[in-house]
């Protein structure tokens, strides 16, 4: 089975290439591997119907007990039967039905086929997880299929339409799942069914969430909007999603979990309910239109509210009548659309109004089309006939709710036989007063999978017995009653034939009089739910611009305030409901004298950061509060996070400085008074309840705490250092990851400032001045270029800034020492890489460091400077560091573990042993990334800048000499 699923989406990647080659014959070689299932499927039948259930099953997700299982029973197989044979039939349609050269063709055939495969897992699932993913994965496909045309605004908006409405159904399912699976215990279909959890609230609202995502799926009242309008799909999509295989996805399901849960409050009267005034609601809609599509996406959506209400029903009689209506049902409507497009493609028109003499023109057509029609009306011998009258006896000899929808189910089936006489008249009836459509001739090849399709509604009918045991296996999951139904052809004369003749009657009547029932179907025509949506749609557009522009003011002080507000209502909240102070210990005040003198210094650094007036002070006091932060780090005898604190401060307080140069030296005027005291009222809460939670956290700990067995671990690998272990070994995925969003986070915002620089002045045209010189030759030529930029220089300088600063910018004692201390600051970092075994470090910290270096030579130097101290782009060390912390850490897979895969050993002169293992290499991905981190920043709030300054005094330098 999982080689079956899978074979379609490995073919369904070579499809582009194979239509590109072969045309649309390539659809005749798509088509194998769906009759490849169908054939396997065949070769199972007689092992399934005597009630063995091959299955397939092998874990994927062990800590969540989610198993890729897959189970062949009696309803699969129908449905099996279903996604793969009409499947092949279809594909081959296709390859008559599109010409050679037709626009995106290749992508359209790969959708195609790959929607077969998630239809065939969908149904062979055995997993909640597993029927999420290819019910999802159905969903996506159907999007891309119905959306073919996409230069079509209609197919455009009728795709995301339908995207909307399952898969928004299909959330509130998956909730459905996750509650149902808690519940059972399992996420097994299989033993869910034979054991189902004890009726209770929670089980209630699982089923209805549940159902909410099959209804949407199977297109019922009120999530039916979007299927008529899925017929902007190319016609054989219509015949096989909308006909055949999706839509019957959510029907599958209820028939899936029926046996279960049929029982359990409100399954029924939902189902019963929503079931009959879908039949009701969408035949009434089909007997007024005038596109043969159409006409049948109303009737398909009619005839799903009749098979919801069967499969829905939960008894034995009706659990039969629907397994053989699901089949009746395909084999009915996927010929007739696929003869629409027949007609579509041979008369160029599917207005029935226009169309006339069809069907002596076409008449092999025709007669397909009638028999297809005369199983959708259920009229004798065929499938359809069968498959009602089992449904007719069934709700007959069922509860007082089940005959109450038993007699809307009749009316309904009078206007089943309405539409299914409007159809074929409309199509192939010769009109008074309308000429004969010309036609082309269509050649057998083309007819053919409808033929076959209809041919299977006409041999089935009398041969039902055939089929018999397969469907009672189905059955036989309901409990069986004293008398049960038995398939067959003739049941006599009795009540359910009764209704079948009321219902033809009542058809026919309502066709021979279908110019009044039109103008009367116009009259008490209810909005249009394709423009109830859209109001929805525009409503909610329109609301959540009015809340994004109240919320989203554009002040940072505000999203924070925002943000801890709610952090601060949350946790007390919390707190106040659960009081877990009583059952936590009393913390210990302080460990030693220094904590709370430096934690006094650091809540003083901080209220004063909110009385100050200048930026400036405040950002440096803000510094003076990490780094108070990372003297509490020392005092407790953590170094590792220390070396960290330190140099993550040192570089914010450099970024931050950095921009506030380009802001306002005061803070703004506003309310000072008001707004400092919320800020310190608001920040001094937040405080206070964050530490009260972490206390409470704490003392709240029940588990041995992990890092025992670290520390012991560590130790035995001769190690010592425990923080360093972790990073790099034992949660080196979760570094890599962070690492991998540091690098996103650092580039994604530097980019915005890059894109904003183009937009501004610096990415115009040069302003041009008289002679040909511009702004930018003007500033330059004011300032001295460095001699190792000068072409043919002899020697370079030692201190850059000589020559790119004027003198008043200038700290000759600053810059000697910047690079004096330079490159032992270089070789302090890659010693903290090296030494983290052992000692405090890393590969972070290491970066840090370098970094910090090269800010030093910025702000000692300028732009030049630092140009000089890293010529190399700083987007080469992220790369590089990413991609060998990322390649390290799949290579370690190799042999089951994640870091530490292989290690090397060795001796140098003067240095002694060495030894060192992939972690290492790891962690020097981690060093370059984080280097090359602060240099991009560095560049983006420094170097970048001071040439927009430059540009400026150069606008400003031609302004004088223009005057």
């Amino acid at each position: 089975m999982t080689v079956l699923v899978l074979a379609h989406f490995a073919l369904a990647l070579c499809a582009a290439p194979l239509v590109r080659r072969a045309g649309p014959r390539a659809f005749l070689l798509l088509a194998a591997v769906p009759a490849a299932a169908l054939a396997w499927a065949l070769s199972q039948w007689s092992e399934v119907e005597s009630g063995h259930a091959p299955t397939e099953e092998w874990t994927w997700i062990k800590a969540y007990d989610v198993e890729v299982a897959f189970r062949l029973d009696a309803l699969s197989m129908v449905m099996v039967l279903l996604a793969a044979g009409i499947g092949a039939l279809v594909l081959m349609y296709c390859a008559g039905y599109f010409a050679p050269g037709t626009r995106q063709l290749g992508p359209f055939a790969g959708n195609l086929l790959a929607f077969a495969g998630a239809m065939l897992g969908l149904v062979l699932a055995d997993d909640l997880m597993i029927l999420y993913l290819f019910w999802e994965l159905t969903t996506v496909l159907s999007f891309l299929l119905i959306g073919y045309d996409s230069e079509q605004r209609a197919s455009r908006r009728s795709a995301l339409q339908a995207l909307t409405v399952t898969s928004v159904g299909g959330l509130a399912m998956f909730v459905g799942f996750l509650m149902l699976g808690q519940l059972a215990g399992t996420y097994r279909i299989s033993r869910i069914v034979e054991t189902p959890p004890a009726p209770s609230g929670v089980l209630t609202a699982a089923v209805v969430l549940i159902l909410c995502g099959a209804l949407a799926k199977s297109a019922v009242w009120p999530l039916s909007l979007w299927l008529p309008n899925a017929m902007a799909a190319p016609t054989p999509v219509s015949a096989y999603l909308h006909a055949a295989a999706m839509v019957k996805a959510g029907v599958y399901l209820v028939a899936r979990l029926a046996p279960a849960f049929a029982d359990v409050t409100p399954w029924r009267p939902l189902l019963l309910t929503l079931g009959t005034a879908t039949m009701l609601l969408g035949g009434w809609r089909a007997l007024r239109l005038n596109d043969l599509k159409l006409v049948l996406a109303y009737g398909t959506v009619s005839q799903l509210g009749f098979l919801v209400v069967l499969a829905g029903a939960g008894s034995y009689d009706t659990a039969l009548a629907a397994i053989a209506m699901i089949l009746g049902h395909a084999l009915f409507k996927a010929p007739l659309f696929l003869v629409t497009g027949i007609v579509d493609h041979a008369a160029g028109t599917r207005d029935l109004r226009r169309l006339s003499g069809v069907g002596r023109s076409l008449p092999w057509v025709c007669a397909v089309a009638v028999v297809a029609g005369a199983s959708m009306a259920a009229l004798p011998p065929l499938l359809g006939f069968v498959a009602k009258e089992a449904a007719f006896d069934a709700l007959w000899h069922g509860s007082v709710a089940e005959r109450w929808a038993l007699a809307l189910i009749v009316v309904g089936s009078a206007l089943t036989t309405a539409y299914t006489l409007r159809f074929l008249w409309g199509a192939f009836a010769r009109k008074p007063g309308v000429a004969d459509t010309p036609v082309h001739r269509v050649g057998p090849a083309f007819l053919a999978a409808p033929a076959l399709l209809a041919f299977g509604s006409l041999v089935l009918g009398p041969a039902i017995g055939e089929l018999a045991g397969l469907f009672e296996q189905y059955a036989h999951a309901f409990p069986v009653p004293e008398h049960p139904y038995h398939l067959a052809l003739w049941h006599g004369f009795g009540a359910a034939l009764g209704l079948s003749a009321l219902a033809w009657a009542g058809g026919a009547a309502l066709f021979l009089a279908r110019e009044p029932v039109v103008r009367l179907g116009r009259r008490l025509a209810w909005p249009k739910a394709d423009e109830a949506f859209g109001r929805v749609v525009l409503g909610l557009e329109r609301t959540a611009l009015q809340v994004t522009g109240a919320v989203q003011k554009g002040s940072l002080p505000s999203y924070v305030a925002t943000v801890l507000a709610v952090m601060l209502a949350g946790l007390v909240a919390v707190l106040a409901t659960d009081r877990p102070w009583h059952a936590t210990p009393a913390p210990r005040a302080w460990d030693s004298v220094w904590q709370p003198a430096v934690g006094a210094l650091t809540c003083a650094c901080a209220l004063m950061c909110v009385v100050v007036q200048r930026r400036m002070k405040a950002a440096v006091l803000a510094g003076l509060t990490g780094y108070g932060t990372a003297t509490l780090y020392v005092v407790q005898g953590a170094p590792d996070l220390a070396l960290t604190q330190f140099g993550v401060e040192t570089v914010s307080t450099v970024a931050l400085v950095l921009v506030l140069r380009r802001l306002p030296v005061f803070f703004g005027d506003g309310n000072k008074v008001r707004r400092r005291l919320t800020a310190t009222l608001l920040a001094l809460g937040s405080s206070a309840v964050v530490a009260c939670a972490v206390w409470l956290a704490a003392g709240a700990r029940r588990a041995a705490p992990a890092g025992a067995a670290m520390t012991e671990e560590t130790a035995h690998h001769g190690l010592k250092d425990v923080v360093a272990a972790i990073l790099v070994d034992y949660r080196a995925w979760d570094t890599m990851g962070e690492s991998a969003v540091l690098a996103v986070a650092v580039l994604g915002v530097t980019s915005l400032l890059y894109v904003h620089r183009r937009q501004g002045p610096t990415a115009a045209a040069p302003a041009r001045l008289p002679g040909g010189v511009t702004a930018w030759s003007l500033a330059a030529s004011r300032l001295r270029v460095p001699p190792a930029y000068r072409p043919g220089a002899p020697e370079h300088s030692w201190l850059v800034a000589g020559d790119t600063l004027a003198p008043e910018h200038r700290s000759v004692v600053f810059e000697v020492v910047a690079r004096l201390v330079f490159h032992p600051i270089l070789m302090l970092s890659v010693y903290l890489l090296l030494c983290a075994e052992n000692l405090p470090g890393g590969g972070f910290v290491g970066g840090l460091v370098a970094g910090v270096a090269l800010m030093i030579r910025y702000l000692a130097g300028g732009r030049h400077e630092l140009a000089a101290a890293a010529p190399v782009h700083p987007g080469f060390f992220t790369g590089l560091g990413l991609a060998l912390s990322t390649g390290i850490a799949l290579l370690g897979l190799a042999d089951g573990t994640v870091l530490h895969a292989w290690t090397w050993h060795g001796h140098l002169p003067l240095i002694g042993d060495w030894h060192a293992g992939t972690a290492v290499l790891f962690d020097l991905g981690v060093y370059l990334l984080v280097l090359g981190v602060v240099l991009d920043v560095v560049r983006a709030l420094g170097a970048k800048i001071d040439q927009q300054t430059e540009y400026r005094a150069g606008l400003a330098l031609a302004s004088r000499e223009q005057r």
